[in-house]
């Protein structure tokens, strides 16, 4: 009795290995999501497919195939199912519709062809950065079209907040500088909120090539225009901005760059100019969030530099480069900070 009672007390308090077990398979849950993507399957589900043998129709894919897909997106809860039949959850309708704004399907498929380099990690951690060639830091990576384009909906709420809580709408006659503007996602935005607002952006000339397309297509290409150049040596300018973006770039960098480039781009600002930075912000104590957390490893593994960095360091780099003002914006995934001289 005494054997059974203890073996009864040793199995209740130990934890199930249900967490672990699924962060070990975590691998599958970036393929499930991929393949779903890869083949409409949000998008069908969004416009009224709700069984696997519907889905199948519509995406072209056997049965088999989209129950499977199912039962894995119901598993890491972007599906639900109810009275037999399937539908999106709210988050997997509004960041997995293809053709909605703020859409991240392209990007899940992108970031499907970056598993394999995983398998660096433990040798990455070792030596403290890539044992590859870094594509991040270099202007002739053949991929930038299709990662622009992909990551371009990660900033649109942020810049949405960001056109909020500046009042850009209403602002008039403005000049905005986006330092490594990628898509030109935020000169869009800002451009479609303000039509009296003119943007320049500083990007690589590959990428600015797509920004051009990509703003052309909005309909604001005639207040959008380009200079082609590294940000680390291409000069801002002076007093000539009255808002400059620098968003998903600090976490590229180091301590001393992100100083520098604040500097620069203080100087580069009109007299109560505003800078705008949007990135993947973690807490002083490096609790939380999760997502800036986990990315800390996306830099050690891809940057020579970067890291995911705390809300302090923003705050003594900006003071530094001569702000005086610096305050926090939630903007999921992200964190815009506001910085005024």
């Amino acid at each position: 009795m005494t054997n059974g009672k203890h073996a009864t007390a040793d199995s209740a308090a130990q934890p199930s290995p249900d967490t672990v077990m699924r962060l070990i398979n975590g691998y599958w849950a970036t393929g499930i999501l991929a393949a779903s993507a890869t083949h409409s399957l949000f998008t069908h589900l969004e416009n009224g497919a709700g069984t696997a043998a519907e889905l199948a129709d519509r995406a072209t894919i056997s049965e088999r195939g989209a129950q499977t897909l199912l039962d894995g997106l119901v598993s890491v809860g972007l599906v639900e199912l109810s009275g037999g039949r399937y539908r999106n959850t709210a988050e997997a309708s509004a960041y997995l519709v293809e053709g909605k704004p703020a859409s991240l399907s392209s990007f899940a498929k992108l970031k499907l062809t970056h598993m394999g380099s995983l398998a660096d990690l433990a040798e990455v951690v070792r030596v403290g950065g890539p044992v590859a060639k870094s594509v991040v830091e270099v202007a002739n990576n053949p991929h930038w079209e299709g990662i622009v384009t992909a990551i371009a909906a990660q900033s649109m709420p942020a810049a949405t907040i960001a056109a909020e809580v500046l009042g850009l709408a209403e602002a008039g006659e403005i000049s905005i500088l986006d330092v490594g503007g990628g898509s030109g996602i935020y000169s869009g935005i800002w451009l479609e909120a303000n039509p009296e607002a003119r943007a320049t952006q500083l990007d690589w000339e590959p990428i600015n090539a797509i920004a051009r397309r990509l703003l052309t297509e909005r309909g604001v290409a005639d207040r959008f225009t380009t200079v082609d150049g590294d940000f680390h040596s291409t000069d801002f300018g002076t007093a000539a901005f009255d808002v400059a973006v620098y968003s998903h770039i600090a976490h590229q960098e180091g301590p001393e760059s992100n100083v520098e480039v604040f500097t620069r781009l203080r100087q580069a600002l009109k007299p109560g100019g505003t800078l705008v930075v949007n990135d993947y912000v973690v807490d002083d104590d490096r609790s939380g969030p999760a997502f800036p957390l986990i990315f800390a490893a996306e830099m050690l593994l891809k940057s020579k530099q970067g890291s995911t960095w705390r809300r302090s360091d923003y705050q003594e780099w900006l003071v530094k480069a001569g702000f005086s003002s610096v305050a926090f914006h939630s903007a999921p995934p992200g964190t815009l900070v506001i910085a005024r001289p």
